[in-house]
């Protein structure tokens, strides 16, 4: 059976001046066409050759011996190269780019962004790219907790946190406590796994352990107090929506590194603001 989206391995069925025809070596009706160019020198009748089965650029089923970035089930990044009216192209290594539906898309993309996708067949029979990752991502059993990872960003979604794939295959979670407002789908931040679940997804983190993190959270509302010459307009029960928007830090982390400072006496914390101690 010839199957398209797969690498597999067929037999020359019959020889024609512009290339040769494949098939499975069962059924011969069942063939396809490997272009003069790619047959491999010394290729006869019953060679078997590696090929990827896609659809060339006049939508017919065809052989290739090169070997596209992404075939079905996997997930790789590939890069934007077009975005058109009815979707984006990405490079995958062949001659026909690799087709990106709107309906696929996680958020809007731009051309020369890399971006996570997996490839599916759709309702014509055509390769087409998705970036809805998460069912074809896997887990893994080689990190633990506190560990540095390397994670993609592949959706964001303000209630649930940030869908991530650390080294571009393994599911993980930032949730939306943390600072997520900034990232970008398809970037790739480094992050501390601050827990690993029994089905070996991952979470994420982008915050050091906590008693480090309170030194970090401390120096950055010292110098958000320079900018604002001395006095924050507002406090430690501020609305957390303030707070995020203001400091990039959860009520909890502005708290603690309110409270390190407090304790070390470099501020004062009053009814409406917080002022830098002697000011």
């Amino acid at each position: 059976m010839i199957e398209i989206g797969k690498k597999q391995t067929l037999k020359v069925c019959k020889k024609v001046e512009f290339g040769v025809y494949l098939s499975d070596g069962v059924n011969n009706d069942e063939r396809v066409l490997l272009p003069r160019k790619q047959v491999p020198a010394g290729s006869q009748m019953g060679s078997e050759i590696e090929v990827f089965i896609y659809r060339d650029s006049e939508d017919r089923l065809i052989a290739t011996t090169n070997t596209p970035a992404l075939t079905l089930g996997e997930v790789k990044a590939l890069k934007v190269v077009k975005i058109s009216k009815i979707g984006a192209f990405l490079d995958w290594g062949l001659e026909k780019d690799l087709f990106l539906p709107f309906k696929e898309q996680t958020a809007k993309i731009h051309e020369g962004d890399e971006i996570l996708v997996t490839l599916y067949v759709d309702k014509s029979m055509r390769l087409a790219a998705s970036m809805k990752v998460y069912h074809a991502l896997t887990t893994t059993d080689i990190y633990k907790k506190d560990d540095r990872v390397d994670a993609r960003i592949y959706e964001v979604s303000p209630k649930f946190g940030a869908y991530a794939a650390v080294d571009d295959k393994y599911s993980a979670m930032i949730p939306p406590s943390e600072n997520i407002r900034d990232l970008k789908v398809g970037s790739v931040i480094e992050c501390r796994v601050s827990g690993v679940k029994e089905d070996g997804k991952l979470d994420l983190s982008l915050r050091e352990k906590a008693y480090i993190q309170m030194d970090i959270d401390s120096a950055k509302i010292m110098e958000l107090l320079d900018i604002y010459d001395g006095v924050l307009p507002f406090n430690d029960k501020a609305d957390p929506e303030l707070i995020m928007q203001e400091t990039g830090l959860s009520k909890n982390a502005f708290k603690r590194a309110v409270g390190r400072l407090y304790k070390d006496r470099k501020i004062i914390i009053t009814d409406k603001n917080i002022k830098r101690s002697g000011k």
